[in-house]
């Protein structure tokens, strides 16, 4: 996916894949910084120990708590700091600048997949880890009305519902499950990514025909438990494909100054992950 995006754009870049232990990341971010790298992205679990790794955080990463891309910048003569490509030679100074581009990547989603309008509306939210906390934030922030949020324990969704109210005290926040029909069922759990997994939702605290759209983080399966029921149930429902390329296409733009070619780069990512 960014492969084809950088291609298209004629940047003489590559985009690599390294696996790398939590406890060398600090060293990676630095080795990265050391060869001039471009940007990084970052996945589990390396989100939330890459903040107190990078020399300085977007808003996006203060705000989320979290940071999936870096992107190296060099001081200029003046002192400003600018991105690498801008340089025709390495500079003398450099730094890690940290993003995340995941939150906005699940509105994306959910706007474009599912033409929802998250303002005033009413979501379930299943999993109150990494990435529900931010789901949950990044919904608060939207405006939604109400949120419920459901986690396999109980205190991570305590925890998650008290920083709502205290960062977005005109939401509605609960734990547990509603009593009355919702706009959306999101899930964020992992449940769902191995073949033989239950759906993440208990039909018997909740029906998914109270539900108007089900979007599930996971994409691989391409349509898991919860997909099946809520097409069964007659939702409109898309699943996590569109996170992970609106995701990836930002960061691209976050290193390249230029505007994601994002249905070259949807098409690529339709190729890798379902053949």
């Amino acid at each position: 996916m960014q492969n084809a995006g950088l291609g298209a754009l004629g940047l003489n870049w590559r985009y690599l894949a390294f696996e790398v232990d939590p406890d060398n990341l600090r060293a990676a971010i630095q080795g990265a910084k050391a060869m001039n790298f471009i940007g990084l992205n970052l996945t589990v679990p390396h989100k939330l120990l890459a903040v107190d790794m990078v020399d300085a955080l977007d808003d996006s990463a203060k705000s989320w708590g979290a940071v999936n891309t870096i992107r190296f910048e060099g001081r200029d003569e003046r002192g400003a700091w600018r991105p690498l490509r801008e340089f025709a030679e390495a500079p003398g100074e450099t730094r890690a600048h940290g993003f995340n581009t995941d939150a906005g990547a699940i509105t994306r989603a959910l706007r474009e997949d599912l033409g929802l309008e998250l303002r005033g509306g009413k979501t379930l939210l299943l999993g109150a880890g990494g990435a529900g906390r931010t789901a949950a934030l990044k919904l608060a922030s939207e405006g939604v009305s109400e949120l419920w949020l459901v986690n396999r324990t109980r205190s991570k969704a305590d925890a998650v519902a008290k920083e709502i109210r205290e960062r977005y005290p005109g939401v509605s926040v609960t734990t547990g499950y509603p009593a009355e029909p919702v706009d959306l069922v999101l899930n964020a759990t992992s449940l769902g990514l191995k073949p033989n997994d239950p759906s993440p939702l208990d039909g018997k605290q909740f029906a998914l025909r109270q539900a108007g759209s089900v979007y599930d983080m996971i994409y691989r399966p391409a349509e898991t438990a919860l997909l099946k029921e809520a097409k069964a149930a007659g939702c409109r429902s898309a699943n996590g494909l569109g996170m992970l390329l609106y995701q990836g296409a930002e960061a691209v733009e976050l290193w390249s100054g230029q505007t994601a070619p994002v249905e070259i780069m949807r098409q690529a990512l339709k190729r890798n992950v379902y053949g």
